[in-house]
């Protein structure tokens, strides 16, 4: 079942409810862009795959949603494209499927009808090579998994994350399925627990071994050499090889290279941002503190009442602590600046 599908009867966007996840799967029903960009703000939806094609599906709602002349529907478009890009800014994959949408649209002869057939074709174009990104990446990624290895993984990056299958846990699930014998350390993942949750919740359903820990033991199973492996996501990548993941992900990354433990982030190449030199550059999402102020431990409350918190989303891991990047047009390993232009064709 595809985490963002398109009901063609009722003509809206279906997305399994991420928030309510293990306890409830609930699949929730969506008419308009402005509520699909409510939907990824709120993270009914998450994971940067998966964003850039409910956003796409979002185009498509706008434009059954607009009136008038073919001028008019473009103007309602590209205010569409503003709303949804401005939901979470620093997953690149968002603005990535918006404006493909709109060039599209853009490029469409003829009237509002045919903009709206052409709209909603590419954004179930964008879905669908989703999957087959994914699978090609979990084909090349699980060669890099041995027999017996224990792999840590951070966030969620999995079917929840992408259309269907997913990037790094699409890489151990393919691993799973080719008989390797696997074992997977999930970090929490907080202050949202995608980990604890969703994907502690996906390896349960492939039948994949694994333990939860929290964030902060990851060091401790790396140094004690029970660890081989370290596969995380990418929610944008800089044209040096500097990944902004979920937070955490830099901390992971440090022990890992502390180690010796090669540390693999596993990302479609819609994720590179080579406009943005380095990933100082990369816009750093600040969200609600209640996410981190508002936690309970046996029903009550752990912060103190009127204390304050920060709460970034991501981080940036530096491409000195990377060991090679997975991505459907194959391996990229440093040095990357130049590696990353010849891999995907842009040199």
């Amino acid at each position: 079942m595809r985490s963002v599908a398109w009901d063609p009867q009722q003509q809206r966007l279906l997305l399994i409810d991420q928030r309510l996840l293990p306890a409830e799967f609930r699949r929730v029903a969506l008419s308009t862009y402005q509520e699909v960009a409510d939907a990824i703000r709120h993270m009914v939806v998450r994971g940067a795959p998966a964003i850039g094609a409910a956003a796409a599906f979002g185009m498509a709602l706008a434009a059954q949603q607009a009136t008038g002349s073919r001028a008019a529907m473009l103007d309602f478009l590209h205010q569409a494209a503003q709303t949804l890009k401005a939901a979470r800014p620093t997953a690149v994959n968002l603005a990535w499927a918006v404006d493909r949408v709109l060039q599209v649209a853009q490029a469409t002869p003829g009237g509002p009808d045919d903009l709206r057939a052409a709209v909603l074709a590419e954004a179930q174009r964008i879905a669908d090579e989703d999957v087959a990104i994914n699978k090609r990446m979990a084909e090349i990624g699980a060669a890099l998994i041995n027999d017996g290895d224990t792999i840590i993984h951070h966030c969620n990056t999995g079917a929840l994350a992408t259309v269907d299958w997913g990037t790094a846990l699409g890489v151990i699930r393919m691993a799973h399925e080719q008989g390797k014998r696997i074992h997977v350390l999930v970090d929490e993942t907080r202050p949202r627990l995608q980990g604890a949750r969703l994907t502690a919740w996906e390896l349960a359903q492939y039948g994949i071994p694994y333990d939860i820990i929290t964030d902060n033991a990851a060091g401790f199973f790396l140094s004690r050499g029970e660890v081989q492996k370290v596969f995380v996501g990418a929610d944008r990548v800089a044209a040096n090889g500097d990944v902004a993941n979920k937070i955490g992900t830099y901390m992971l990354a440090l022990a890992a290279h502390d180690n010796g433990v090669p540390f693999y982030p596993v990302v479609p190449s819609s994720t590179f941002d080579l406009s943005i030199a380095h990933g100082g550059l990369i816009p750093i999402e600040m969200r609600d503190p209640d996410e981190v102020l508002a936690l309970q431990l046996k029903g009550r409350p752990v912060a103190p009442a009127g204390a304050s918190a920060r709460n970034p989303a991501f981080d940036v891991t530096p491409h000195r602590l990377i060991t090679a990047i997975v991505t459907e047009r194959g391996l990229i390993e440093p040095p990357f600046d130049r590696n990353i232009p010849r891999v995907l064709g842009t040199a």
